[in-house]
């Protein structure tokens, strides 16, 4: 009994410690202890060094403002020890990017103060904030966690500081601005360092050894620096990495090791870009030799990776993320990509993949992302792909092998994912548009260009999927009307260029709108008088190939973004508005082949960032507007019109395309013209000009050393000028090789005098044409300098002299016309020429002689000869005997040599001569042999054979 009592008693007291007591006996011990804590302020010293730390730095956005009052512990960024009061961690990290929280580093060593901090973060994205000087930082002797990230630690001795550190776990300096990383240290101190982040730095040599002591290390970032060399072996000894990232280090090179399979508590690994190349096969086989495999994130994108993707990448079983896009891998996705059934992306994008899609993929059910765009794929998509990925939400497939890739589902079928993205680029998707998109209704991102389908899309489609932002149905052959009243308030880029929809342009609200492309379809009628008030924040417009008509409206000068405005090869008519120097963003204006007429307004000078103006083929007249030359302009067409007085001479110096023709200009080719250095197109053929050719063309520097690239690869732009250029005796249009087009055209004017010898310095020149001029004098005597000459046009012109024998020597010539003039002589023969063999190229120029032409020259024999069997009629000439001797010569020389060569050596060597007397003796036995065999096998079949 006495000892039941004395259980009871302390089951009671127990009870009453650790338990809530309805006697009130004993209350538990946390109110006592959230009354001490209350109690216990910050020392007094750490406060004191807080209060000088905040006077010196700069605190304009209020950062500090909480740093008030006795207590440090109650102020921002500052925590205590519940029990002694000491500052164990501050996080004075700043995220402004302005001076605004600005901590000098004298300032910096009021933090030395804090003997007991445990964690630190003075990361900034100032990155303007240096600290040389680190000595106070090893007197922080418990610090575990320590994030200067942000700051300039070029003259600081970082790692001789932190290495005084035996406590730290965790080591944050991305961002400091080295340029240094130590190849050696004598004694690495950091044995307990978990997390170590040198990321964006500027290291610029190799991975030094001392980092492979740390032998703790879970978390290791290098990424972002100029790192050399090869990836080193020692990387084996930090067996406890989960995290290792050496990626965006484009000077790493050598073979992608698989000794890093070797890692087995790797989850996460990049090497993204850093310039490995080889296969993947060792480097996988490593990684599925592991007992406990956990990657879950693989990234080998943006290197020079090659071959198959290995089948054991689905003993990978972890994986979530696996990005190989912009390698060279080829063939087909393993089978075994079904075992990742955790895999939430997968981006296989940029290679050179040219098989099929395995039927495996569709078991990705947990697939979020599937980019494959950008390879060569082929064979058939079918529901087996697609019916089990439930979760998909970006689904990006296009191919450069046009329609090599072709979906074959149901029409009816539905899908059991809802997309947000898809893009299906160059696959085979018609004719009709199916049910399986048409069920989307979740879509931001749509690009099904050139994938055939040629079906009218239902116009419940756009309104329930306006939450889109970029929509490409370009390319295909959609037909039917567009909704006219829409509102998509997140849409950014609209193309439903070439197809083949009608009636008017659709009148879509969007604030955001940046590009509409409706170019070569058949939408018809007027252009939405309030488009400008619809579209504010277009940046290009393009309406072009159409058959709208009416006038240009007014409220285009609201989009002031606006950028490129196409709307060529229309049915416009009226006059240009005037307000084009409201548009101060515009680079190009094509509004050519329409009915416009007027004046060209002089407020199209005062856009000053206009580069490229095509107004060719419409019906403007008067003067160019001398405003003009305020502007940037690069290219100018305003060919096909009834342009009239002289040529501007203020034609600005980086002109790449200046196009005149066809308009009621006089006067002549202004001297200023010649300090064009860019220029590489000049026609200003069929108008009305007199004079003569400048003799400084040889200053047009592209023409003379035809390179003209660069200064089309500074223009950035979103548009593909085209334009009608006669070449080879006939017009060509050119678009996107219009920039290698180099010619100079001043056919159908009143020119007159000599042609220039400065002409022929214009080596790059691809087209001359000076026809139907008036022009006397020579034709240059060095014209055979023009070698990448292809288009020679000097017909109907008055010049007189021989041809010149250096013609032969232009040996890109395909066209060449050199027609009535006043040429006498002989017609020079041999290389290209002899190609063109056609007389109506001389013809109207009696004095000429020579092939082709029938007429013969002074000196050819005329009498008749026998004509040789299978020879030409030119066989009878000297030339041709002479040739003949020379071909019996050879011949007979080439005679002697192999009957010498080969009968000279049987007759001096005993052995050859033996040995090639039995090969001759064994190959007449064998002959004899086959024969008598065939003799004996034909007598048993006819019965011949006695018996």
């Amino acid at each position: 009994m006495a000892n039941l009592n004395l259980n009871f008693i302390l089951v009671f007291l127990l009870f009453s410690l650790f338990g809530s007591s309805p006697l009130g006996i004993f209350k538990p011990s946390s109110c006592s202890e959230d009354q001490s804590r209350a109690n216990i302020k910050c020392i007094y010293t750490e406060r004191e060094a807080l209060l000088s730390f905040k006077k010196g730095v700069s605190d304009d956005s209020g950062w500090l403002s909480s740093w008030v009052g006795e207590d440090c512990c109650q102020w921002g960024g500052v925590e205590c020890n519940n029990q002694t009061g000491h500052v164990t961690k501050l996080d004075l990290s700043c995220e402004w990017e302005d001076n605004s929280c600005s901590i000098g580093e004298e300032i910096l060593t009021h933090l030395g103060n804090l003997s007991s901090l445990m964690h630190l973060d003075l990361y900034s994205n100032s990155f303007n904030m240096k600290a040389d000087n680190l000595d106070w930082l090893p007197s922080l002797s418990s610090l575990k966690y320590l994030d200067m990230g942000g700051r300039n630690l070029t003259g600081a001795n970082w790692l001789h500081a932190v290495n005084m550190l035996p406590s730290l776990r965790e080591l944050h300096l991305s961002e400091c601005e080295f340029d240094r990383l130590p190849p050696s240290f004598p004694f690495v101190n950091l044995t307990s360092l978990f997390v170590l982040d040198l990321s964006n730095n500027q290291f610029d040599s190799s991975i030094p050894q001392w980092l492979f002591n740390l032998t703790s290390l879970t978390i290791l970032d290098l990424s972002t620096n100029s790192l050399q060399g090869t990836i080193p072996y020692n990387f084996v000894n930090l067996r406890n990495l989960e995290h290792l990232d050496l990626s965006e280090n484009p000077y790493i090179t050598g073979n992608l090791p698989s000794f890093l399979g070797n890692l087995c508590k790797l989850k996460t690994l990049s090497l993204k870009s850093t310039n490995i190349g080889g296969n993947i096969d060792g480097f996988l086989d490593h990684f599925s030799t592991c007992l406990n495999n956990s990657l879950e994130s693989l990234d080998l994108s943006l290197n020079k990776l090659v071959g198959n993707i290995p089948d054991s990448l689905g003993r990978l079983e972890s994986l979530r993320y696996l990005n190989l896009y912009f390698n060279s891998f080829w063939g087909s996705i393993p089978p075994s990509i079904g075992n990742l059934s955790s895999l939430q992306q997968l981006d296989l994008s940029f290679n050179e993949m040219n098989e099929t899609i395995p039927a495996s993929l569709g078991l990705l059910s947990k697939l979020v992302i599937l980019d494959l765009s950008a390879n060569s794929w082929r064979g058939v998509i079918t529901e087996t792909q697609l019916m089990n990925l439930t979760r998909l939400e970006d689904f990006v497939l296009t191919t450069y092998t046009v329609h090599s890739l072709v979906f074959i589902v149901m029409y009816n079928w539905v899908p059991p994912f809802r997309l947000k993205s898809l893009e299906l680029e160059n696959c085979i998707i018609g004719p009709k548009f199916p049910v399986w998109l048409q069920v989307q209704n979740e879509l931001t991102y749509v690009n099904l260009k050139n994938v055939r389908i040629a079906d009218t899309i239902p116009e419940e489609w756009f309104s329930k999927n306006s939450q889109l932002v970029d929509l490409d149905l370009s390319n295909n052959q959609i037909t039917g009307k567009l909704l006219q009243q829409l509102v998509l308030p997140n849409v950014k880029f609209i193309d439903l260029s070439h197809n083949y929809f009608k009636g008017p342009i659709p009148v879509w609200l969007a604030k955001n709108w940046v590009e509409l492309h409706l170019k070569n379809n058949s939408f018809a009628g007027p252009i939405p008088s309030n488009i400008g008030d619809l579209m504010t924040t277009l940046e290009i417009l393009d309406l072009s190939e159409n058959l709208l008509s009416g006038k240009i409206p007014l409220s285009i000068r609201k989009m002031i973004y606006l950028s490129i405005l196409d709307l060529n090869s229309n049915q416009l008519s009226g006059k240009l508005p005037n307000y084009w120097n409201e548009l101060q963003d515009l680079k190009v204006v094509d509004i050519s082949y329409n009915s416009l007429h007027g004046k060209i307004p002089r407020s199209m000078g005062f856009s000053s960032n206009l580069s490229i103006l095509v107004l060719s083929n419409n019906h403007f007249y008067g003067e160019i507007p001398s405003t003009l030359q305020y502007s940037s302009l690069l290219s100018i067409d305003l060919g096909g019109n009834h342009l009239s007085g002289n040529l501007p001479s203020w034609i600005g110096p980086n002109i790449l395309i200046l196009r005149l023709r066809s308009n009621l200009f006089n006067g002549t080719i202004p001297r200023e013209w010649c300090n064009l250095l860019y220029l590489h197109i000049l026609d200003i053929a069929q108008n009305n000009l007199f004079g003569g050719i400048p003799d400084c063309l040889n200053n047009l520097t592209t023409l003379v050393n035809s390179n003209n690239n660069d200064q089309y690869n500074s223009l950035d732009l979103m548009y593909i000028e085209k334009a009608i250029i006669v070449t080879k005796g006939r017009e060509l249009q050119y678009d996107t090789t219009l920039k290698f087009v180099n010619t100079i055209d001043l056919s159908g004017n009143n020119l007159t005098g000599i042609i220039p010898d400065e002409v022929t310095s214009l080596k790059g020149l691809g087209t001359l044409n000076l026809s139907m001029n008036h022009l006397t004098g020579k034709i240059p005597n060095n014209i055979g300098n023009l070698r990448w000459l292809e288009t020679l046009d000097l017909s109907n012109n008055n010049i007189s002299g021989p041809i010149p024998e250096s013609m032969s020597s232009l040996t890109s010539l395909a066209y060449l016309n050199l027609s009535f003039n006043n040429l006498a002589g002989r017609i020079p023969s041999g290389n290209q020429l002899q190609t063109l063999n056609d007389a109506s190229i001389y013809e109207g120029n009696p004095s000429l002689c020579g092939s082709p032409l029938l007429t013969k020259c002074p000196g050819d024999e005329t009498f008749e000869e026998p004509n040789f069997i299978g020879g030409s009629s030119e066989d009878k000439y000297g030339g041709d005997d002479f040739e003949r001797l020379w071909f019996y010569v050879c011949v007979g020389f080439g005679f002697v040599v192999g009957f010498w060569s080969v009968c000279g050596t049987l007759l001096v060597k005993k052995s050859w001569r033996h040995w090639y007397f039995r090969f001759c003796d064994d190959i007449k036995d064998r002959i004899a042999l086959t024969i008598a065999l065939k003799v004996v096998r034909w007598k048993r079949k006819l019965g011949l054979e006695k018996f």
